[in-house]
């Protein structure tokens, strides 16, 4: 039988087991930096080769990494974007298009074929991938630039990619600094070293422990980030958790039972687990998702159900996307530490 341990996600032995991945979680900010620092001196030749070229017509984000770039450039870039994740292009690309690319790993080599695919059709093309890896070897052209990624983290990439793209007027201000800081202030706000009392993180994971965790997160960005701390979750704990729009949570919502303060929800025949509804709130005040969040939240306290919400103040959006996702990964983290079997 599993169960969960509050008491050792305060514990030094226990906390020292997960070293290495809280360890990594702390080093993200520090990871922004270092990508922006090594791909400074590329991005800025890209940016002058793009003021020697007309806009763009079109934006193109390549490779299974795009979906990011969507979130962000979608509602704000001046030209037509479309994201693009499979192995190819669209067949209308060509020398009036420019082809940005996210493979901070650099060895898919479907991303690589994309990549040739569009250095073959004349695109103007930037791509954020290791030096000297494959997606590298076919970044080869007189308009293909490779901005070096170094410590394979997408998110990392991403601002470097982002920021580019601000530089060009095709993209929202980025501020790499602001993402890096936010996600520093998160490590400090929960560390292991922060106790169970004040750490959100550790909070939530407690509060996950007996419960199927619903993730939203009402922009297009914190919907996202619920995406992902979800798919954390899933992969810390091996149970279920679900993010997605609020009509699709909303069913989840209604359909959870009356709380029985006397039954045990992993016991043979039990009722199950009952969900959690975790907001994750990024600070819009889109009507939309205002309505969104307080049918969710009302459905919930009608039905009993539990609302977790995890909140960002920083500066620009992608840094309150970091924030929140880094976040929900700390608190899969301590999920992960606080289960144990007999």
């Amino acid at each position: 039988m599993t169960w969960f341990d509050e008491a050792r996600l305060d514990d030094d032995s226990a906390l020292g087991s997960i070293d290495l991945r809280l360890r990594h979680l702390a080093e993200s900010g520090s990871r922004v930096r270092r990508e922006v620092g090594d791909a400074s001196e590329a991005a800025d030749g890209a940016v002058e080769r793009a003021r020697e070229l007309d806009r763009p017509r079109a934006v193109i984000a390549a490779g299974p990494d795009s979906r990011l770039l969507r979130a962000v450039l979608e509602p704000w870039c001046p030209v037509p974007f479309v994201a693009w994740p499979g192995p190819a292009l669209p067949g209308w690309a060509g020398s009036l298009d420019l082809v940005v690319v996210l493979a901070p790993d650099g060895s898919d080599s479907g991303t690589a074929s994309a990549v040739a695919e569009a250095v073959r059709r004349g695109c103007q093309v930037v791509v954020a991938c290791p030096p000297g890896s494959l997606v590298a070897e076919h970044t080869v052209g007189r308009y293909a630039t490779v901005l070096p990624s170094t410590t394979g983290d997408q998110l990392a990439a991403a601002v470097v990619m982002l920021s580019y793209l601000h530089r060009v007027q095709l993209g929202p201000e980025t501020a790499p600094d602001s993402v890096a800081d936010a996600l520093d202030q998160v490590a400090m706000d929960c560390g292991p070293r922060k106790d169970l009392a004040v750490n959100e993180a550790k909070m939530l994971a407690i509060a996950l422990a007996d419960a199927t965790p619903v993730v939203w997160g009402g922009s297009v960005l914190a919907a996202r980030a619920a995406r992902r701390v979800a798919e954390q979750v899933r992969r810390a704990s091996g149970r279920t958790a679900i993010a997605g729009d609020a009509e699709h949570l909303l069913p989840v919502i209604e359909a959870a039972r009356p709380r029985d303060v006397f039954d045990d929800p992993f016991a043979e025949g039990g009722s199950g687990p009952r969900p959690v509804l975790v907001v994750l709130d990024d600070g819009s005040e889109d009507a939309t998702v205002r309505e969104q969040r307080g049918r969710l939240q009302a459905t919930a306290a009608e039905r009993g159900v539990r609302v977790e919400t995890l909140t960002s103040e920083a500066p620009t959006e992608v840094a309150r996307y970091a924030s929140l996702m880094l976040s929900g990964t700390y608190a899969s983290e301590y999920l992960r530490l606080g289960l144990v079997e007999d």
